[in-house]
């Protein structure tokens, strides 16, 4: 696996011509990166030391760019100015995908040097710092799915994204001849990501037609993190590349949807695992009671794992979608299943969707495992059952009521501050009021000649 580009081999590369152009991104309120191409002579002389401007409003847009109100940090009153993108030089790396270019990351600043609190990359910075300060840290791995379609992106946008063909017609979950169906592309995206400086581990056929996952190796979680906003958005590139289409929405029909469940584990600053002991099942106190943070916290920061109205479509019964807040030991029927045993323990929320974005999910996961600890949550039992069909409480089904929830929640407040909930309510404000204005293809094909 490539180690990250360093400014030396950048400046080597630039002064060859191997590379030419350097993107420099954030990650806005929907897990998109945003930002600038620059040349790459530009950026070794002028805004690798001053960084670069963007406005302001790319925090404070819905998911058109529209911009709309209700926002305390960017709106028509203020002016819609700029803030500072500060390039992070351990994010750096060729993207072999896009020929002559190199890729880094930036934190967000407003221009008097303070970090803007509701960018999501500052937000799990934040919960990694109040990590840090009882000397441990996070590691995270993603496992993200995905539906791929022959159709272009073009194609389907003209098509209203209704009728597309996916390169498998039926359940190839685990399949080696459904897989080998699309090896053309799933190869173009392992082998991009690999050189990109991303540990690979597999590719698997999954149940909806078209539907597939590429893992990768966990690693330090704001790691993590980065690389997959970048796999994100490489994926669809590569598939652009290639005439055809990929989507990561949570629920692109009425089949499975497209998960993206999340691994959390803690050490110490010398490695030593925090969940692992010699409690039941071999875990530790800590592992307890951050668990018993995650049930507590569930429900109120619910929005942090489903962003969107389509995000609720997946928590539905005997799916693999979770619907109880329940923890078992592997029963993929729960909200959280534990896995893994010693170093590899951890626990896995099966929650998030494809559509989430990973800096607020992680950051919520780590704010529910430090309320755990600090307020000494016990924690119940394991479910070993079916919990679709048991009596727990539920996840929220709507982005209205998940909204409500984080609205009121006293354990999002104290971990991540009153700006930053009010912020992201307000998101969920937009989406849930653009949704309720819309009239959908659903009601029209129901109501056009028989009502």
């Amino acid at each position: 696996m490539p180690a990250p580009m360093t400014i030396d081999a950048l400046r080597t590369a630039v002064g060859d011509g191997s590379i030419d152009t350097v993107v420099l991104a954030i990650t806005d309120m929907q897990g998109r990166l945003q930002g600038k191409r620059l040349d790459a002579r530009y950026f070794l002389d002028t805004t690798l030391e001053h960084g670069t401007e963007g406005c302001n409003y790319l925090l404070a847009v819905d998911i058109d760019m529209n911009t709309v109100d209700g926002y305390a940090i960017s709106s028509w009153e203020r002016g819609y100015g700029d803030f500072a993108m500060i390039p992070d030089l351990d994010t750096l790396r060729a993207v072999p995908w896009q020929p002559g270019t190199a890729l880094l990351l930036a934190d967000v600043q407003w221009l008097d040097g303070t970090d803007v609190a509701e960018s999501p990359r500052q937000i799990l910075k934040r919960q990694l710092a109040r990590l840090a300060e009882r000397g441990w840290s996070a590691y995270v791995g993603t496992e993200l799915e995905f539906i791929v379609f022959e159709d272009s992106y073009e194609e389907a946008w003209d098509r209203r994204y209704s009728g597309l063909t996916p390169p498998n017609r039926y359940n190839i979950d685990y399949s080696i001849l459904g897989t080998s169906r699309v090896e053309t592309l799933l190869r173009a995206i392992r082998l991009g990501m690999r050189d990109a400086g991303m540990q690979v581990e597999s590719a698997k056929g999954e149940c909806n037609p078209g539907q597939h996952e590429i893992a990768f190796l966990f690693d330090e979680a704001l790691t993590t993190c980065d690389n997959h906003v970048l796999y994100k958005t490489g994926a669809k590139e590569i598939a652009a590349q290639q005439d055809s289409s990929l989507t990561f929405m949570a629920k692109y029909n009425e089949r499975e949807g497209n998960s993206c469940h999340i691994h959390l584990s803690l050490r110490t600053a010398d490695g030593t695992p925090v969940f692992a002991g010699d409690r039941d099942g071999g875990v530790s106190e800590d592992f307890e009671r951050c668990l018993a943070g995650q049930l507590a916290g569930l429900r109120e920061l619910s929005y942090f794992y489903a962003p969107n109205i389509n995000s609720y479509k997946r928590y539905q019964p005997s799916t693999f979608a979770p619907t109880a807040v329940a923890w078992g030991y592997d029963n993929r029927t729960c909200s959280l299943r534990v896995v893994g045993h010693g170093s590899s323990l951890r626990y896995e929320n099966r929650l998030p969707g494809g559509d989430v974005n990973p800096y607020l999910a992680v950051a919520a996961m780590i704010a529910s495992a430090l309320y755990g600890v600090d307020h000494a949550l016990e924690l119940e039992p394991a479910f070993a059952g079916n919990a679709y069909d048991a009596d727990f409480d539920r996840v929220p089904t709507t982005l209205h009521e998940a909204a409500a929830l984080l609205k009121d929640s006293s354990l999002a407040r104290e971990a991540f501050g009153d700006a930053v909930v009010d912020h992201y309510v307000n998101a969920a404000r937009v989406e849930t009021a653009a949704f309720d204005a819309a009239v959908t293809d659903w009601e029209r094909v129901r109501g056009f000649e028989r009502m």
